[in-house]
C-alpha cells in the first residue's frame, strides 16, 4: 500500500514537471522565471567589411584604377574576402573573467551575462592565425605561425638580416566593444556588428625584360612586415617580421598575392601617416626550367610606405639571360621536389 502511495506521488509529481516545461516553451508565459535568469538572449548580426586594401594619401587609388583587370590579370573585386565560416565573441566581464562563444559567421542568437561587458570579435576558422593573450581585451591580439626557408638568408637592403620569417595569415576581421550592456529582456536584442578587415593582401608583380620564357618555379619574401595585430583597436604590433609567400610563373614574368598584418606600429584607420618610417624590402627567387636557381633583392619602401594597408608592388627590367636560361639543357624536369626545405613552426612568436 505504501510503494502504491509512493508511485502515486511520483506520477503527480512528474505530470508537474512536464506541465512545467511545456508552458515555459513560449517566453512570455515565463517572465518570471526568465527574469531570474542570469543572462539574457542577444541576436548577433554580423556584417562583413570586404577589403583587402585601403588607399592613403600620396598612395595610387587601386579601386578606380583603369584596366586593373587587364594589366594585373585579376579583377579588383575578385581580391576581395569571402565571409569566414565561424564568428567567435568574447565576453569580459567586470570581476576580470571572460567567457568565449563560437556562433555562425553573420547571425545566430546567443546568451549573455546580464550587465555590462567589454565584448571582441574575430572570426575563428583560420589554419596559421596564433591568438595570444586573449585573457585581456588589452593584450589580445593575432599573430601567424613562424616559417623557415633554408635558401632565404635575409635582404640586404634591411637595416637587419636576421628578422623572424612567418608564414602569411589567414584573412582575419575584427571588432571590438568597450561597453555593451545586456538587459533582461523577453526577446533577444538585436546587437548589429560591422567585422573590419586585420589582414591585407599585397598584389605582388614582378616583370622581366627577357628571360621570362626559362622560369619554371617561383617564390619571394616581403621584409619589414608587422609580426602582429591587436584585436581591441586594430593597431599592428611593432614587431617587424619578413613573410615567405609563393608565386606563380606567367609570361611577363612572376606575379603574387600576399596576405599581411600591414606596416608596424600602424593604427587600423584612414590616417595619412605611414606607420615607423620603417624599410621594406623583396626578395624574389626563381628556379629555372633546367634546374638552377637565381635570387633577386628589391628595396620597396617607396612603394610601401603609401601603401600601409594592402595595395599593389611592381618591380620591372628582370632578366634571365640566355647563358644562364640554356647552362645545364632544358630537359630537367623541374617540380616543387628539392625546392628547398620549409618548417613551419606552431608557436606564437
Amino acid at each position: 500500500m505504501k510503494r502504491t502511495l509512493i508511485y502515486i506521488k511520483h506520477a503527480f509529481l512528474l505530470c508537474g514537471i512536464l506541465l512545467l516545461i511545456s508552458s515555459c516553451e513560449h517566453k512570455e508565459l515565463c517572465f518570471d522565471h526568465y527574469a531570474h535568469s542570469p543572462k539574457s538572449d542577444v541576436r548577433i548580426e554580423a556584417q562583413y567589411e570586404k577589403e583587402w586594401q585601403y588607399t592613403y594619401e600620396n598612395g595610387t587609388d587601386w579601386y578606380n584604377y583603369p584596366s586593373f583587370a587587364e594589366t594585373f590579370g585579376v579583377a579588383y573585386d575578385e581580391l576581395r574576402p569571402g565571409i569566414p565560416e565561424g564568428l567567435a565573441i568574447h565576453i569580459y566581464n567586470a570581476d576580470g573573467k571572460y567567457d568565449e562563444i563560437h556562433i555562425a559567421p553573420e547571425r545566430q542568437v546567443v546568451r549573455m551575462p546580464i550587465g555590462k561587458h567589454a565584448l571582441l570579435f574575430y572570426n575563428d576558422d583560420s589554419e596559421y592565425i596564433v591568438f595570444d593573450g586573449m585573457q585581456s581585451y588589452v593584450k589580445a591580439r593575432a599573430t601567424t605561425r613562424t616559417r623557415t626557408r633554408s635558401s632565404y638568408m635575409g635582404n640586404p637592403y634591411m637595416e637587419t638580416k636576421s628578422e623572424v620569417t612567418v608564414n602569411p595569415p589567414d584573412m582575419l576581421y575584427g571588432n571590438y566593444m568597450e561597453s555593451y550592456e545586456v538587459e533582461r529582456t523577453i526577446e533577444p536584442t538585436l546587437l548589429p556588428v560591422t567585422m573590419h578587415p586585420l589582414v591585407f593582401t599585397y598584389v605582388v608583380r614582378c616583370e622581366f625584360s627577357y628571360g621570362a620564357q626559362y622560369l619554371a618555379l617561383a617564390r619571394g619574401a616581403m621584409a619589414g612586415m608587422a609580426g602582429s595585430v591587436y584585436l581591441h583597436n586594430g593597431n599592428t604590433s611593432d614587431e617587424v617580421v619578413t613573410v615567405l609567400f609563393d608565386a606563380s610563373v606567367k609570361d611577363y614574368g612572376v606575379q603574387a598575392t600576399v596576405r599581411s598584418f600591414g606596416v608596424p606600429g600602424f593604427p587600423n584607420q584612414h590616417y595619412s601617416k605611414t606607420g615607423k618610417g620603417g624599410k621594406y624590402g623583396l626578395n624574389l627567387e626563381v628556379r629555372l626550367k633546367n634546374g638552377k636557381t637565381k635570387s633577386f633583392d628589391f628595396d620597396i619602401t617607396e612603394q610601401v610606405e603609401t601603401q600601409p594597408q594592402g595595395g599593389v608592388i611592381v618591380i620591372k627590367g628582370l632578366e634571365i639571360t640566355d647563358e644562364e636560361g640554356k647552362e645545364g639543357g632544358s630537359g630537367f624536369n623541374v617540380d616543387v621536389s628539392g625546392w628547398g626545405d620549409e618548417e613551419e613552426i606552431d608557436l606564437p612568436m
